[in-house]
């Protein structure tokens, strides 16, 4: 159902992947929007390796609800900083785009729970965590992506 990567030895591996969606911060989400068109905004994720799903926070009404309660598929794309090797003129990066459906998660305990661990994903910082989440939790929408195909790729920008 999904292609693979056409460039075969750039692919990374799934622990590779992996490691990425743990490691970054941020990412593009990309829905189907209005009329159609795509629709992809920058922004942040937890991947849970319990739960194999990818968890992201926001406010409960917008373009970006109203095209995932329409469609429930979904990509996510994640990629690093980059780096320079060999003292080359040219930048390298890591990348990973994961397709998957969306859920929005009603349970309240799973909501705080990701929450904190999102929050986790930022900062350490106990006492600001607990009270974003007591003043902010109740109007939080929390929903994820489970993942139905991961691929990843090593690129070189020359």
């Amino acid at each position: 159902m999904f292609r693979q990567i056409k460039r075969v030895k750039q692919a990374l591996n799934k622990e590779e992947c992996l490691e990425i969606l743990k490691k970054e911060k941020r990412g593009v989400l990309s829905v189907l929007g209005d009329d159609d068109y795509p629709y992809g905004m920058p922004i942040n994720h937890y991947y849970d390796e319990d739960t194999h799903k990818l968890y992201f926070h926001g406010g409960r009404y917008g373009h970006k609800i109203d095209a995932m309660r329409r469609h429930d598929k979904a990509s996510f794309c994640v990629y690093g900083d980059g780096f320079i090797e060999n003292d080359n003129w040219y930048l390298c990066f890591k990348s990973v785009i994961v397709f998957g459906r969306i859920e929005f998660i009603e349970d309240k305990k799973t909501i705080e729970d990701m929450c904190r661990k999102l929050s986790y994903h930022f900062t350490d910082n106990a006492e600001y965590i607990e009270s974003e989440i007591a003043k902010d939790l109740n109007g939080t929408l929390m929903f994820s992506l489970s993942i139905e195909d991961m691929q990843g790729k090593y690129v070189t920008e020359k």
